[in-house]
């Protein structure tokens, strides 16, 4: 009876023996968290949100008196929209859309499609007209900077954007009349020229806030 006990211990030491080789992973798992931590350290905001926190903000509250630092306006997102109506007879136009959006901003674009059907123009209900994307947080900024100061300089004859189509409410928003003046876009690759509609949101409550503030932002407007 006493080598049956002896035999049926034995299975149940082995694991006992196999802990101490889990201590290696575990070791090992601990080496991303510290480089994730040292990656978070060494600074990995966007460009342009280190320059809102450190001169456009002190800039607007000198200028308006903002006595909360939470009253200072702010942008919130970018929505960049393309509208496609000759989609409607070549669905490969829309397809190049979406690529030549998503190059540009990062991000994947969502297709918009039409919501009521108009028998003049050849449109039913749900055929896809366009692309959109909304950019928030480091992606918005690392855009912003982009436009600023690589894009818009590219266009020709570029003598600033106009101060005059704000909507009364601090938002801004910009035409572009073609997808080349974007460096991430590949002049052999383009099939047809794409126009797009870009507009800034911001919490600013009047235009000369949102004025302000873009232009502390880099914006070039036109003087």
């Amino acid at each position: 009876m006493a080598d049956k006990k002896d035999k049926k211990a034995a299975p149940q030491q082995q694991p006992k023996a196999a802990k101490p080789a889990k201590s290696k992973p575990a070791a090992a798992a601990a080496e991303p968290k510290g480089a994730a931590k040292a990656k978070a350290s060494s600074g990995g905001k966007a460009r342009l949100r280190e320059r809102y926190v450190k001169s456009v903000v002190p800039a607007l509250t000198k200028d308006f008196g903002y006595k909360n630092p939470m009253a200072v306006p702010r942008i919130e997102k970018v929505s960049i929209n393309i509208g496609l109506g000759e989609a409607t007879g070549n669905s490969k136009l829309m397809d190049s859309a979406v690529n030549d959006l998503a190059s540009i901003a990062g991000q994947k674009p969502v297709v918009t499609k039409a919501k009521k059907s108009i028998a003049a123009f050849k449109l039913r209900e749900g055929m896809a007209i366009g692309c959109m994307v909304t950019l928030r947080g480091d992606r918005m900024y690392e855009f912003l900077d982009r436009l600023m100061n690589v894009a818009l300089p590219r266009v020709r004859d570029f003598r600033g954007v106009s101060p005059k189509s704000f909507d009364g409410r601090g938002n801004y928003t910009l035409g572009l009349k073609d997808q080349l003046i974007f460096p991430e876009i590949d002049y052999n690759k383009v099939d047809k020229t794409k126009g797009m509609n870009i507009s800034i949101t911001t919490t600013a409550k009047t235009d000369a806030e949102g004025l302000a503030l873009l232009r502390q932002m880099g914006m070039p407007f036109r003087q």
